[in-house]
C-alpha cells in the first residue's frame, strides 16, 4: 500500500505506518495495534472482503474494538458501502436497515443474536479473522440496491418515525469533517482518544476515530459496558475510571454523560488532568452545567451537527469559546439563517437518502429543521427543532428542548419532556434520578423555573412510568425525545391535569 493517490484518510494512515510504525493506533483492553499493524490488518481485511463481497454493501454489527475500525477502513479501500448497525436498534430496526440499504453481507461478533434476527434471509455462514479476532460473516438472501454514486457509508437515525432513515455519505464529506475537527481541536500524535459512544454513531466514527487517525493519535476502544454504557443506563463511575485508566486527552460526550461526570467530580471524585478537550454534542447543554464544569476544571466544548452534514457543523474551541453557543462553523461549513430563524447549512452535504431518486446538490444549503441564530461574532445558537416549537394559548412560542435542558440540569431529574400547545401553562413528564415526594419535586421545579420566563416555566408535572429509551420508542437512537410516542403514552394524564 502507498500514500500516493490514496484518499487523505488512508494516505495519512500509510504515512503514519511508514514514519511512526510502532506508535499505537488502536488500543483495546486485550489488544494493541500499531500503525504498521493497522496498515497490514487493513490490507488483509481488504483481501477478505474482495473474495467475499464483490463491491457489495456490507452491514457491520460489532462492539467497539479494533476489528470495527479495520473493517471500516478496508471497506473504504475496497469501495464497499458500509452500514453500521447500532446494538441499541430493535430487531425490527436492524432488519429494516439491512433491507433498506440492500446489504448482502452482515459481519458480527454476536452471531447467535444476529442469527435469530436474520434467520429467514441468511444464505450462508462463514468465519473470518480481522485484527486477530474471529468474526461471523453472513451472506444474506437480499438484493443489492442502487445507491448514490460515491456512497461510502449509510448511517441510520430513527428520528421520529418507527423505521430509521438511511443517509448516504461520501468519504470526501466525512473526511472534510474529520480534517476540520483535527484542525479545530489541534489533535496531535500524542493524544489519547477514548471512544465513549458506539462506533456505529456517526459522531464517534468521524469526529472521534477519523480525526484521531489523521493526526496519528492513539484510539482507545473498550466495549460499551466497560465505558459505563449498559443499554439506556449510564454507570458514571465506570466511565470516570475509563477516562483515568486510558489517560484520555480527548473524548466525545452527550449532555447526560457530562451532567453525571460533573456531579461526581463535584462530590469528590478524582479530577482528570489528562483531559484537554471534552466535546459535547447530540443536544443543547445548559449554560449552568457548562459553568459548573468550568469551575471543576473540565475542558468542555459544546458543538452542533447533523447526519446530513456528515456529523459536526460547528464547535467551540479553546481559541473561540462562547458559553451557551454551539460554537463557530467549522472551516468547510457555511451557515445561513432564514427570515423564519431556520438554520441552513452548506458543506459536507450527504448524497441523499436510500431509495431517493435524485442526489442532493453538493453545493446547496440544507434545511436542518433547527431554529437559531448567528450572533455578531459568528457564533451559532440553536434554540430547538422547528417542528417541536409550540404556541401557548397566550401566543408565546416555546421551544421545549430549552425547558427540558434546564430541567435536566437538576441533579434530581434525569429526563424530561415538556408539552403546552394551545394551553395556558406547561406540563413536564419527568424521569427522576431518585424517589422523591411531591413537596421535594415541587421545590426542584421551582428552582428550575427561576431561570425561565413565566411563559416557558413548568406549572405541573407527571412522573414517568419508565425512563425514555429507544427500546420503548420514546427516545431516538441518538438520545433525543420522540415526542409523538411520549405524548401517546401520557396524553390522558396530561389532559387530565388541564381539566
Amino acid at each position: 500500500m502507498s500514500a500516493a493517490n490514496s484518499p487523505p484518510l488512508l494516505a495519512a494512515i500509510w504515512q503514519h505506518a511508514d514514519r511512526q510504525p510502532n506508535r499505537v493506533a488502536l488500543q483495546s483492553l486485550q489488544k494493541t495495534v500499531t500503525y504498521a499493524e493497522l496498515a497490514s490488518a487493513i490490507a488483509q481485511a481488504q483481501a477478505i472482503l474482495s473474495l467475499q463481497t464483490k463491491q457489495a454493501t456490507i452491514a457491520v454489527a460489532l462492539e467497539n474494538q479494533p476489528a470495527w475500525v479495520v473493517l471500516d477502513l478496508a471497506a473504504i479501500t475496497n469501495g464497499n458501502p458500509l452500514v453500521p448497525i447500532p446494538a441499541f436498534f430493535s430487531a425490527a430496526q436492524m432488519r429494516h436497515a439491512v433491507s433498506d440499504a440492500g446489504a448482502t453481507i452482515l459481519i458480527t461478533d454476536n452471531p447467535s443474536n444476529l442469527q435469530s434476527i436474520f434467520a429467514e434471509i441468511i444464505d450462508a455462514t462463514s468465519t473470518i479473522e480481522v485484527a486477530s479476532i474471529s468474526l461471523t460473516l453472513f451472506i444474506l438472501k437480499s438484493e443489492g440496491k442502487a445507491l448514490p454514486q460515491q456512497t461510502a457509508k449509510i448511517t441510520y437515525t430513527s428520528g421520529t418515525t418507527g423505521n430509521p432513515k438511511g443517509a448516504c455519505l461520501s468519504l470526501a464529506a466525512m473526511t472534510n469533517v474529520a480534517q476540520a475537527i483535527q484542525l479545530a481541536t489541534k489533535l496531535r500524535a500524542e493524544d489519547q482518544h477514548l471512544c465513549v459512544l458506539p462506533l456505529a454513531t456517526l459522531l464517534e466514527n468521524v469526529a472521534g476515530v477519523y480525526a484521531a487517525l489523521l493526526a496519528g493519535a492513539t484510539i482507545h476502544l473498550w466495549p460499551s459496558d466497560q465505558v459505563g454504557l449498559m443499554g439506556s443506563k449510564l454507570n458514571i463511575m465506570q466511565l470516570h475510571l475509563a477516562l483515568i485508566y486510558t489517560q484520555a486527552s480527548t473524548a466525545i460526550f452527550i449532555p447526560e454523560m457530562l451532567q453525571a461526570l460533573v456531579q461526581i467530580v463535584e462530590s469528590g471524585a478524582a479530577k482528570l488532568p489528562s483531559l484537554r478537550f471534552l466535546a459535547v454534542g447530540g443536544a443543547s447543554v445548559s449554560p449552568q452545567l457548562l459553568t459548573r464544569a468550568a469551575k471543576i476544571g473540565l475542558p468542555v466544548f459544546e458543538g452542533y451537527g447533523l447526519t446530513e452534514s456528515a456529523s459536526v457543523v460547528s464547535l467551540n474551541t479553546r481559541e473561540a469559546n462562547k458559553m451557551g453557543s454551539a460554537g463557530k462553523p467549522l472551516s468547510h461549513i457555511e451557515i445561513k439563517i432564514t427570515g423564519q430563524h431556520e438554520v441552513l447549512v452548506k458543506g459536507a452535504n450527504f448524497l441523499g437518502y436510500t431509495n431517493q431518486q435524485q442526489q442532493i446538490e453538493q453545493y446547496a444549503f440544507i434545511d436542518t429543521g433547527d431554529i437559531g441564530y448567528l450572533d455578531d461574532e459568528g457564533y451559532l445558537f440553536i434554540n430547538g427543532r422547528k417542528k417541536n416549537v409550540f404556541i401557548t394559548s397566550f401566543g408565546r412560542n416555546v421551544s421545549p428542548e430549552w425547558v427540558e435542558r434546564e430541567l435536566k440540569v437538576s441533579p434530581y431529574i434525569a429526563q424530561a419532556a415538556v408539552f403546552g400547545e394551545a394551553r395556558p401553562w406547561n406540563v413536564a413528564v419527568i424521569v427522576l434520578r431518585q424517589s422523591m415526594d411531591n413537596i421535594a419535586i415541587s421545590k426542584v421545579i421551582q428552582a428550575v423555573n427561576a431561570y425561565l420566563p413565566d411563559y416557558a416555566s413548568v406549572a405541573q408535572w407527571i412522573i414517568a412510568d419508565t425512563p425514555f429509551t429507544a427500546a420503548n420508542q420514546q427516545l431516538t437512537t441518538n438520545g433525543k425525545n420522540r415526542r409523538d410516542m411520549i405524548w401517546q403514552h401520557y396524553q390522558d394524564k396530561i389532559n387530565a391535569l388541564y381539566s
